[in-house]
């Protein structure tokens, strides 16, 4: 490995130290489902995204919710003592991307075949503290 290569290598390791995320991985659901509820709830403050998904209807949510829980408690791990009330947590950024897909064969009329395409995702989820992005400026 090049010098450039590691120092870049070492700068984004010291980035990510300081954000707060959590990823789910193959979740068996279509993509297109779950940004539905991803643009529920982005950019909201963490509290009333747990309301949101929680209320919400679609099967999705819960998953999301799941992952939002996550990533409240990787926020807590780094910053002990301070209160989730008083830090101002938002959904920074959610990312819904493909995942895995499973090709499945469903029959058809007069012998045939048609194929079903059975759709995974993957979802990152970063939490930040609105504190945070007023002091840097």
């Amino acid at each position: 490995m090049g010098a450039r290569k590691r120092n870049r290598a070492n700068e984004l390791k010291e980035a990510k130290k300081t954000q707060y995320f959590a990823v789910l991985k193959d979740c068996p659901t279509s993509p297109r489902k779950m940004r539905l509820v991803a643009d529920m709830v982005r950019g909201m403050e963490v509290n009333r995204a747990l309301d949101v998904l929680k209320f919400s209807p679609k099967e999705a949510s819960r998953k999301v919710e799941k992952l939002l829980m996550s990533a409240i408690a990787n926020w807590q791990a780094k910053n002990e003592g301070v209160r989730l009330e008083d830090s101002n947590l938002y959904v920074k950024t959610i990312a819904v991307d493909s995942g895995r897909i499973l090709k499945r064969l469903r029959p058809a009329p007069q012998g045939r075949a048609h194929r079903i395409r059975k759709r995974s995702n993957h979802v990152t989820l970063y939490v930040d503290s609105r504190n945070v992005a007023n002091d840097n400026e």
